[in-house]
């Protein structure tokens, strides 16, 4: 009987002249080692003697199909993230403006003048595309950008502090994504760490001492832009700390870590901004893909001397910005040189909508699930808190709106498994028996794609 049934198998080549694969457009390749793997799966279940009835050309070829659109999709694809978390560091940070996407998609289709002067014919420097914006928004003196803030940590540190005592509160010594700890990224670079203060509290006589005794000839300061100390807390302002550094004639650097370009964001007031720290701080440090809305980068910026010593070092090479990103972040920074054009800005706007603007679109999108979902889960609009993510704003919450999916069995874990595999992904977050879809993270047509997810759709499973 077995014999018989895999006699009745398709040939390979017979199978993937079917209409249905033949003319699906997927590569030839990825249609092969579909049927394959199709066949094979087909043989060990005969073989194993499971009553089944013998599939039809069709059905093969059906199965065969889903097989290959699994293995021809791209590994690193668009999903929906309807988590509430802004610069979630897992998918990639906030999406970039429209207008840094077609700059980035138009650097990478042609031939650019990335290293080229077109008025002297001469070789340039692929960074002059973006310093003077750079310096403009930061009224720094001069500017360097690398491929991210932890390049720009390095390079700051080899350069400038290597083979030196580098004085740190140990209240900044942090520890960003992927468990890299700032004393381990200091030992790598060369300086000698030196800890002043306590965990809770540094004074400015901390550094002075460090100083004083010759064991630190670097004062560093690091914003902790991925946790709040709270309560019996004090530590030294960068105006006194920079203050300090001048009469003592060493250089102060700063880490912004997450970096807000100015004052005006959803950002507390007291909030380190990398206007307000250009004047005090011989050389800083911010990422451009968290506060700024911009691609991945690390953005340098300060005095003259300093950067170019930055600028000069063969280090800087190995860690410089790529053309893709250098064409995003060029329209990303002229952005921040108006109103509208911030407005424009997907993470920062997401960032500063509030629950009036939220509530009714979760109003809305609600209404339109609740038919949709009508018999086994329901469906209605409630207030969520969101958040920064990405290492920023720890502790700021983001009052906001979300749609709570309850399905009436209880099994919410199963109802996201679901989302989550639908084409695209569709990413919410799941909270105390329910599934929150937050909208405050929802991109144009994000709507449509979840509606389009539960149309016509009764049990889960099905999804």
């Amino acid at each position: 009987m077995n014999q018989e049934l895999l006699s009745h198998l398709p040939k390979m080549d017979v199978l993937l002249t079917q209409p249905l694969l033949a003319g699906s457009g997927l590569p030839r390749a990825a249609l092969k080692a579909a049927a394959r793997s199709e066949l094979d799966a087909l043989r060990r279940r005969i073989q194993s003697g499971q009553p089944a009835p013998a599939p039809s050309m069709e059905e093969i070829a059906r199965a065969v199909l889903v097989r290959a659109q699994t293995l021809s999709r791209p590994s690193l694809r668009p999903v929906i993230n309807a988590t509430g978390v802004v610069l979630h560091t897992n998918l990639g940070r906030a999406p970039m403006s429209p207008a840094a996407a077609e700059a980035a998609c138009a650097a990478a289709a042609h031939y650019t003048n990335l290293e080229y002067d077109l008025d002297s014919r001469c070789r340039s420097s692929r960074g002059a595309h973006v310093e003077e914006l750079v310096c403009a928004l930061t009224g720094a003196e001069s500017a360097l950008v690398v491929n991210n803030n932890a390049a720009a940590v390095l390079l700051m540190l080899c350069v400038l502090a290597a083979g030196k005592g580098v004085a740190l509160s140990r209240g900044e010594l942090v520890e960003i994504g992927g468990s890299f700890r700032m004393p381990d990224i200091m030992a790598r670079s060369g300086v000698r760490l030196v800890e002043v203060g306590t965990t809770n509290k540094t004074r400015l006589s901390d550094y002075e001492g460090a100083l004083a005794a010759g064991t630190a000839q670097v004062l560093l300061k690091v914003h902790p832009s991925n946790f709040k100390v709270v309560g019996f807390t004090e530590e030294v302002p960068l105006a006194e700390l920079a203050a300090l550094a001048r009469r003592h004639g060493v250089p102060v650097l700063c880490d912004l870590g997450s970096g807000a370009p100015d004052g005006d964001g959803p950002w507390p007031p007291d909030y380190p901004t990398a206007a307000g720290t250009a004047g005090l701080a011989d050389v800083m440090c911010f990422s451009g893909d968290k506060l700024l809305g911009g691609p991945q980068a690390g953005i340098l910026a300060g005095r003259k001397e300093y950067i170019d010593r930055l600028r000069s070092d063969p280090l800087a090479r190995a860690l410089r910005i790529d053309k893709l990103s250098l064409a995003a972040l060029e329209v990303t920074l002229r952005a921040w040189t108006d109103p509208e054009g911030r407005a424009a800005l997907p993470g920062p706007a997401m960032l500063s909508a509030g629950l009036a603007q939220l509530r009714p679109r979760a109003e809305a999108l609600a209404g339109r699930l609740a038919p949709l979902c009508a018999g086994w889960c329901a469906v209605r609009a409630v207030e969520s808190a969101g958040e920064a993510g990405g290492g920023a704003l720890p502790g700021v919450a983001l009052p906001g709106a979300a749609v709570e999916l309850r399905p009436a069995d209880g099994d919410a874990e199963a109802l996201e498994r679901a989302l989550r595999a639908h084409c695209p992904p569709i990413l919410g977050r799941l909270h105390r028996g329910a599934l929150l879809l937050d909208v405050r993270t929802l991109l144009p047509g994000d709507e449509e794609e979840i509606v389009r997810a539960l149309a016509g759709r009764t049990p889960v499973e099905q999804l």
